[in-house]
């Protein structure tokens, strides 16, 4: 395309779109005065309404007194009046039957409950929530568009009536935005086209008076020519203009090759920071990369851990705003910083007695001048736990193997022994002696303990089978409540209060629900079987870096230390009645979610925290943890239930 013709174009279209804005706005004001006239139309419908149950009110009044100076007395006379009061129906109707816009107009009392209404059905039920028509009124442009344009819904335009400057009676006119719609639909039409018509006109006299502009430049280029021509250069010029026109495809065909590169380069740079950030969330360790003037550019959500600081507030810090020289670790930091060298896994004790392993590394480019330099935070704590963690899995496996195993053997002959007695058990049946008696009760006491024996294996493979998760994204919040509200009843008998402190931000896991709830129904029951006789359960949900925590404190007697290691263990249970079987497969629901769950307890008699925690832990869910850094939730608290 020529350069002429690219102007031309680009004229053209600049001149449609500023045409294309003023129409907008010109269509968009004309929809802003019509809404404002209608409005004003309905305000002198609602002032007639309001005069006729003004006389409504005096008339009845008058003519029925209150039996008494209540307030129930004057509202049911109030009520009465309106009722019989034909004048005010006739207007109401006349409203209905000739306004083009209007769907239904009533009068409530001040609680919101509709005493009179051209809907019949309306009588005696409270006022529906309407958006107003003076929002509609003031709102944007964009705003009056989806309201009016949009789903069909009725707006409301409220006129009050006040008794001794308090609200009395309301009287409510509903607008429908179909009637609105179908109402300024012709001349949003006409309006339209008009626009059209001028967005086209605009555009050919741009085209017409680009061209004109334009035509000093081919006459520029005639001359041009014919001054080559005349010095006798033809065969030069020829060559210089192929070479000018072969230059500029050249440059075209490279630009759009760099453009091309350049998206491919940010497409991957996109996925690469997306990736980082989703590596970097759900990192234990901290992570700090500075600039060459010791500038942190990215800081990882675990670094909040160590320095005690959020991590919203640490990008763009220098590095003594952030680890600063009178803690432990800053002056770690500061003093590798000094040293100029690259740090490898040294350790330092924080002030809080946490052991900290630190790195720093230097990025230098070619002339040796520093790049920027990355520092690592790792927790030799968190470290020796998620060691032990993945121990404990690995055990875990290896137990569910064998256990899959040992259950499938076992119950073959089970089965087999069982058939057997049970035809021992037919030939004795006939026999009347006294031996043979003897005889059939023991065939009964090794029928009823193969059948528990059954039981117990069909429990263990059942333990030991593999789930199927259907991990989906949950605010942990609802996965709570859904439990709190199962166990609300029981709750309530057992004379249980429970006090749940949750933040008011969603706290988003990636998670199977029912396993879930399943694993705090089993926390939920144990805490309160733990305290027969009523007492305090308290529920905290909370975010701790890249998990998210909650924990379920009773104030029950409480485990002792010599069975406190065993109560993840299968069949291990202290209750009479109890299968032992919960709390291992709730410790199983946490690991197979990549998560963990820890207990302590008190078991002192007067001890003032006598009772038992436990705290589960769950992998927040990538992507949410940036939306969660943005600003700290508040958290809030909610009694349920009352204690007896």
């Amino acid at each position: 395309m020529r350069l002429k013709t690219k102007l031309v174009v680009s004229a053209t279209g600049l001149t449609f779109a500023l045409v294309a804005v003023l129409s907008i706005l010109f269509v968009g004001e004309l929809l802003r005065q019509r809404i404002e006239q209608t409005a004003a139309a309905n305000s002198v419908l609602a002032s007639e309404v309001t005069l006729m149950t003004r006389q409504a009110v005096e008339t009845g009044l008058r003519a029925n007194p209150p039996i008494d100076l209540s307030e129930k007395a004057l509202r049911s006379a109030v009520s009465d009046a309106l009722k019989s009061y034909r004048p005010l129906a006739d207007v109401m109707t006349s409203i209905i039957r000739y306004s083009p816009t209007v769907q239904d107009v009533s009068v409530a009392d001040d609680r919101g409950i509709i005493i009179v209404s051209t809907d019949p059905d309306e009588v005696g039920n409270p006022v529906a929530h309407r958006n107003s028509l003076e929002s509609v009124q003031n709102g944007s442009i964009a705003y009056q568009r989806r309201q009016v344009f949009g789903s069909a819904q009725v707006f409301d335009s409220v006129q009050p009536l006040e008794r001794n400057g308090k609200p009395f009676l309301a009287i409510h006119v509903g607008v429908r935005s179909t009637f609105l719609r179908n109402s300024y639909e012709p001349w949003l039409r006409a309006a339209f086209l008009f626009a059209l018509m001028a967005a086209g006109a605009a555009m050919l006299a741009a085209a017409v008076l680009a061209n004109a502009a334009l035509q000093p430049i081919e006459q520029i280029s005639r001359q041009l020519q014919k001054l080559t021509l005349q010095a006798g250069e033809t065969a030069a010029s020829a060559a210089a203009e192929k070479a000018v026109g072969d230059a500029m495809v050249r440059v075209s065909q490279t630009i759009d090759r760099l453009g091309e590169q350049m998206r491919t380069k940010e497409a991957g740079y996109t996925a690469l920071q997306a990736n980082l950030n989703q590596m970097l969330d759900t990192l234990r360790d901290g992570v700090l990369l500075f600039t060459a003037d010791l500038k942190a550019v990215m800081v990882s959500d675990a670094v909040a851990y160590f320095v005690n600081r959020p991590q919203g507030e640490l990008v763009g810090r220098q590095i003594e705003e952030i680890f600063r020289p009178e803690t432990a670790l800053g002056a770690a930091v500061l003093t590798a910083f000094a040293g100029g060298d690259s740090v490898s896994a040294e350790s330092v004790t924080l002030d809080d007695g946490r052991r900290v392993q630190i790195s720093l590394d230097r990025f230098d480019n070619e002339l040796g001048e520093s790049m920027g330099t990355l520092i690592t935070l790792r927790d030799l704590e968190s470290m020796m736990q998620l060691g032990q963690e993945l121990e404990i899995s690995r055990r875990l496996a290896a137990i569910g193997r064998l256990t899959a195993g040992v259950g499938h053997e076992v119950k073959n002959p089970i089965n087999a022994m069982v058939v057997h007695l049970e035809l021992l058990r037919s030939k004795l049946a006939g026999a009347n002696s006294e031996a043979v008696a003897g005889a059939q009760r023991h065939v009964d006491i090794l029928s009823g303990e193969m059948q528990r024996l059954d039981r117990v294996v069909q429990t263990l493979a059942d333990f030991s089978r593999p789930m199927d998760l259907k991990l989906r994204e949950q605010d942990l919040r609802q996965v709570l409540d859904a439990v709190i509200e199962l166990t609300a009843a029981e709750m309530q008998e057992n004379g249980v209060l429970v006090l749940v402190d949750e933040p008011d931000e969603p706290l988003m896991v990636r998670v199977d629900a029912e396993l879930v709830r399943q694993a705090l129904l089993n926390l939920l029951l144990n805490a309160m079987q733990a305290m027969p006789q009523g007492g305090k359960l308290r529920l905290t949900l909370r975010r701790d870096h890249q998990f998210a925590v909650v924990e379920v404190a009773d104030e029950g007697e409480g485990i002792p230390p010599e069975i406190l290691p065993r109560i993840f263990e299968l069949y291990f249970t202290t209750k009479p009645k109890g299968s032992g079987i919960g709390l291992a497969m709730t410790y199983r629901i946490l690991q197979m979610h990549g998560g963990a769950l820890d207990v302590r307890s008190n078991a002192t008699p007067l001890a003032v925290d006598r009772g038992t925690t436990f705290t589960l832990r769950l992998p927040i869910a990538a992507g949410s943890a940036q939306e969660v850094r943005k600003a700290p939730a508040g958290m809030s608290r909610r009694v349920l239930g009352e204690q007896v």
